[in-house]
């Protein structure tokens, strides 16, 4: 079917919220309408055909953020006779009908099980003129054997897992993604080789617990086994993860990580608190002697390791004491990095009816004083690296200011942020453009909490197969399997064959 307005074929839009595993769903969701025949609205496109919501649950504000951007469009739709809504993800999961109760003008509301569903539901939808909300509660089929339209040239999420068997007190998460499901190695690394095909250069393991992985096919050490395979695979540059669990954090994999070359030496390791009492509260099985036992270890392995973390602030029951003992963890830890914050109640977590709520004052006032306590000992651990050498991946996106400075943006290999100068001949323009994918090897000159800056002259540039594709406005495309669904307009050509293809179930 095509657009009424133009005749050509309807046109799609991904507005995603949350996590990085809902940053890959969304990939899914632009694979499976692609493949269906729709084509991604231009971004100066604001009427596309279909708009889709890829929701998190995770914070308070999660719910007023969807229904104030579902309110903004009701009026767009209005206008715009054919025009479609959906929503998915985590928030759709929790919510199910209500949406549409709350939002009628709502098309398709599909959950964090059946993303492979959504072009059905649309056409479905559209049909019948009436809303569809289709919301299973458990997994349909694993999400990578859905088709995939990458977002990047140069870096890919391949996921390991989904769900989680955990139960943490604040976390909804398990609730709407369910208990784990592992995927089988060969397939993972099928995945990871059909990307490297592409171009890619650097992979992300994906998962709630990575350091479970292998629970379900009975295999404690399968997450360090699997490191240690993608170090085998040709043109695989960079190997990174997230996120770890201290609990099933073992020694083979910082062993894996240590001696496989192309895996990173960054860590993204929650620690949440410091205090072993709200730990406990949390149902965190660990304290805080074993996490930083583990951070230890580490840094032994791997002297130049980057550890980022996350914090929580506020938690019920958190005291003046709690609170000081998390300050004193995070100043031994020496973090690279923290994504921190503010306690939010979840209804249908247990945490959201435990007693002693904190004011929001009070947590706000240990908030600033994470933060200020956090930025000066990132601050100082960057400050270390002035002067040094590091490899950067040039990236798209990394840096607000890279046009008004002249710089490009990219990571370096332990994952920190770095803003550089492109030098004469690395201009937009020059026979030696520096382009995004490019690998990029410059010194650093000054640091700030957050990122580094290199404002010399790179001391050198290799062009790379994920440049060129960069360059060429392609993406890479994993094929996944589609079974029955319809297609919209014109049918899609069919792929060439790659070589390492990604496999079916």
């Amino acid at each position: 079917m095509t657009t009424a307005a133009t005749g050509g074929p309807r046109t799609y839009q991904v507005r995603t919220y949350g996590c990085q595993m809902n940053v890959h769903d969304s990939e899914r969701i632009s694979g499976l309408l692609e493949r269906a025949g729709y084509v991604r609205a231009g971004e100066a496109d604001d009427t596309p055909d279909v708009v889709v919501f890829n929701t998190c649950a995770v914070r308070e504000n999660a719910d007023n953020r969807l229904y104030g951007n579902l309110g903004h469009l009701r009026p767009v739709k209005d206008r715009h006779p054919g025009m479609q809504i959906a929503v998915g993800g985590c928030l759709a999961q929790k919510d199910r009908g209500d949406i549409v109760r709350r939002a009628p003008w709502v098309d398709v509301v599909f959950g964090t099980h059946n993303i492979g569903s959504l072009p059905v539901l649309l056409e479905r939808a559209r049909h019948n003129a009436a809303a569809e909300v289709e919301i299973l509660e458990s997994l349909d089929v694993f999400p990578s054997t859905l088709p995939t339209r990458r977002e990047s040239t140069y870096a890919g999420w391949v996921s390991i897992s989904v769900g989680c068997n955990n139960t943490c007190t604040f976390c909804i998460v398990p609730a709407l993604r369910g208990k784990e499901k592992d995927r089988r190695p060969g397939d993972i690394l099928n995945e990871v080789r059909a990307l490297v095909d592409e171009g890619v250069l650097e992979v992300t393991l994906l998962g709630q617990n990575v350091n479970s992985y292998g629970v379900e096919f009975g295999d404690r050490y399968a997450f360090g086994k699997l490191l240690r395979a993608c170090g085998e695979i040709d043109g695989l540059e960079r190997v990174r993860f997230t996120s770890p669990h201290p609990k099933d954090f073992t020694d083979d994999v910082i062993a894996a990580m240590a001696e496989t070359p192309n895996v990173c030496h960054s860590l993204h390791m929650p620690l949440q608190s410091g205090s072993d009492e709200v730990l406990r509260a949390m149902r965190r099985s660990y304290r805080s002697e074993r996490y930083l036992s583990i951070i230890e270890k580490v840094r032994a392995a791997m002297p130049d390791a980057a550890i980022t973390t996350d914090i929580i602030v506020g938690f019920p029951g958190e005291t003046e004491a709690d609170f000081e003992r998390t300050l004193d963890v995070v100043r031994e830890a020496r973090f690279s990095s923290a994504f921190t914050f503010q306690y939010s109640k979840r209804p249908g977590t247990p945490a959201a009816t435990m007693d002693g709520q904190l004011p929001k004052q009070v947590v706000q006032e240990r908030y600033e004083r994470l933060i200020a306590c956090v930025e000066e000992i990132t601050w100082a651990e960057n400050r270390k690296l002035v002067g040094e050498t590091v490899e950067v991946l040039v990236a798209v996106g990394e840096g607000r200011k890279d046009e008004r400075t002249g710089r490009m943006s990219g990571r370096a290999r332990d994952g920190r942020l770095v803003h550089f100068a492109t030098g004469a001949d690395g201009r937009p323009g020059e026979a030696g453009a520096i382009r995004p994918g490019d690998i990029v090897h410059t010194t650093i000159t000054y640091a700030a909490p957050h990122h580094l800056n290199a404002d010399g002259e790179p001391l050198s540039h290799r062009r790379t197969r994920a440049g060129d594709a960069a360059e060429a406005g392609r993406s890479p495309r994993t094929p996944g399997v589609l079974l029955g669904l319809p297609t919209v307009g014109a049918p899609a050509a069919t792929p060439a064959p790659t070589t390492g293809c990604t496999v079916s179930h």
